[in-house]
């Protein structure tokens, strides 16, 4: 899958679990835009627009994890946080991400490659 945002394309590796799945059949469909919001100094989170099943577990994220959140939020990291939920996926290569992500609100496009 690919992320773009602020003219940039990051490859995202997905996550082999039944959310994983469910996101890529949702974006096969049609490339997603999202409207993702700073929170926390650590994250960008926006409403995905469906809820897809959820796989929770406690992990601490990592820069470029793509994370859901309550089944229906997506979240892209680009700090660490310990938290309660499934992990869709990670981008492979993140250098740049912070600054591209930059400060407040952002726009990003899902896509199969």
């Amino acid at each position: 899958m690919l992320l773009e945002v602020n003219g940039y394309t990051f490859e995202v590796e997905l996550e082999n679990n039944t959310s994983a799945k469910a996101l890529k059949e949702y974006v096969s469909k049609e490339k997603r835009t999202l409207s993702l919001d700073d929170y926390g100094n650590f994250e960008k989170v926006g409403d995905l627009g469906i809820t897809l099943p959820r796989n929770d577990e406690t992990i601490t994220t990592k820069e470029g994890d793509l994370i859901l959140y309550l089944g229906n939020k997506l979240c892209l990291y680009y700090n660490q946080n310990t938290w309660d939920f499934t992990k869709l996926g990670h981008i492979k290569d993140t250098t740049h991400l912070k600054e591209v992500l930059g400060k407040g609100s952002v726009q990003v496009t899902l896509l199969m490659k």
